[in-house]
């Protein structure tokens, strides 16, 4: 079995313990601080007998240390382990942060916390409820910080499970249980790492909502975490100021102009490309002799997909007339018919794509699809050209 010792020592970076076991790259003693991914929270990194940490597993009752390679630490031997402290504290802050927004949001509004996951870059909580507004949002955070900035004190016990109250989620475990409270705060059964003051959670920061399934998850950040991602937030906000040549807080107004600009351009640039289509496929259509049966079959090679489309519909609406073409990676097929040519596209072009491998379809007057390769979109284009003759 291996003695935990940070359940009762968060703080301490250093340890000596005794090697018990050497098993490939899984090194096994007699007590760790290394904390073990858990919980929703990740593991501990560091060195240990010199060796650097890829990974310390909970294997219930003990406890293995994965090193980089095949150890060379024998039974007996008496090691140094060192934490991560940086490492350490951030998770820290992070999870007692969570155990105090998980009790404000049940405090507040009944939402109660279903899970939590705590990630290299942000952690999350998942809470009960279908839908949370940003007013609710913004009162959780605004009250999750005036409790760190109160300084609360962060106290661990331990408990027999079957007499212990006020817990805010009943422990599923028997026997004795860990317990982290926030004094006046939260009771939470936990296993993890945590700070003594909510103090030092530092600035809690909710960077996102969510909709997950038929529960809401709440993206947070917590002390350093929050710092260093409200800077880089800052300084990404600066150089789009500059850009622009305006103060960041007008940015928010100049982007939503920015946008609509942007909108109202793209709209025109598709009417004008609809009208050049127009003149396009007249352009082509006077180059090419009808067939016998008095319709002109028009064979592009020339266009993006996006010309071809706004082409197709252009030829759709021209005299007898057919039209077909490829482009693009993944190769494209549009294939467009006028009402008066006799050929429905959509039934020409589909069973032609599916004997090249391709799939797709459309309406009588326009199809399109997709194929393998451009040489199978040339065939497609060949055969549906040949087929409607």
């Amino acid at each position: 079995m291996t003695e935990r010792l940070y359940y009762t020592d968060a703080y301490t970076t250093q340890f000596t313990a005794t090697v018990i076991e050497v098993a490939g790259d899984r090194v096994y003693l007699d007590r760790t601080l290394f904390y073990p991914t858990s919980g929703g929270q990740p593991h501990d990194l560091g060195t240990l007998g010199g060796e650097p940490i890829a990974d310390v597993v909970d294997e219930d009752d003990r406890i293995a240390h994965v090193v980089a390679r095949p150890s060379r630490l024998t039974v007996g031997q008496q090691i140094t382990g060192t934490i991560d402290w940086t490492r350490r504290h951030d998770h820290m802050q992070q999870h007692t942060g969570q155990h105090l927004l998980s009790a404000v949001f049940e405090d507040l509004f009944g939402h109660k916390t279903v899970s939590v996951h705590f990630g290299d870059e942000y952690a999350t909580l998942d809470l009960d409820v279908d839908m949370l507004s940003a007013d609710r949002t913004a009162r959780a955070e605004r009250r999750a910080n005036e409790l760190v900035m109160e300084g609360h004190l962060v106290h661990v016990s331990f408990e027999n499970a079957a007499t212990a109250t006020g817990l805010r989620k009943p422990s599923d475990r028997e026997g004795e249980i860990r317990i982290v409270e926030i004094a006046g705060i939260d009771r939470s059964a936990c296993g993890g790492t945590h700070v003594r003051n909510t103090a030092e959670i530092g600035p809690v920061t909710i960077r996102r909502v969510e909709k997950s399934k038929k529960q809401v998850r709440v993206e947070f950040l917590c002390g350093w975490r929050g710092l260093q991602r409200a800077r880089a937030d800052f300084d990404a906000l600066q150089k789009m100021a500059a850009q622009l040549t305006c103060a960041v807080d007008e940015l928010p107004t100049l982007v939503a102009n920015a946008s609509e600009s942007a909108k109202a351009a793209d709209s025109e640039r598709r009417k004008l490309a609809e009208r050049l289509a127009v003149y396009q496929v007249r352009e082509m259509r006077a180059a090419v002799e009808a067939a016998a049966d008095g319709v002109v079959r028009i064979h592009d090679a020339t266009a993006t997909v996006d010309e071809l489309r706004a082409r197709a519909q252009a030829a759709s609406l021209e005299p007898r007339t057919v039209y077909a073409g490829a482009a693009g990676n993944p190769a494209t097929v549009v294939f467009a018919a006028s009402e008066d040519s006799g050929v429905n596209a959509g039934a020409v072009l589909k069973p032609v794509l599916a004997a090249a491998g391709g799939r797709g379809g459309g309406s009588p007057r326009v199809a399109q699809g997709s194929v393998p390769s451009v040489a199978l979109a040339a065939e497609v284009v060949a055969t549906i050209l040949q087929v409607t003759t």
